[in-house]
């Protein structure tokens, strides 16, 4: 495992979990807060992708938008 430094306040607040028996060492404390970071990412993602469907939908629904022509777009599945 890598070295982790912690500021003194940082410190206390994994030895207090520790203590309460929340966690049993240092490297819990850390895989939980790193599953906490990847679950908001998964969240930020979540919702930055929901953002650009909805402006998408927004403007198919104005009109902006082109036909799809799926021979165009992958020529080689429709060759016989």
């Amino acid at each position: 495992m890598s070295d982790i430094h912690l500021t003194e306040s940082m410190q206390d607040y994994v030895d207090g979990l520790i203590r309460s028996g929340s966690y049993a060492d240092l490297g819990e404390v850390v895989r939980a807060g790193i599953r906490l970071l990847m679950q908001e990412d998964g969240a930020r993602q979540f919702y930055a992708l929901k953002a650009e469907l909805g402006t998408a939908a927004a403007a198919a629904e104005s009109g902006a938008f082109a036909d799809f022509d799926p021979r165009g777009f992958e020529s080689d599945a429709f060759k016989s």
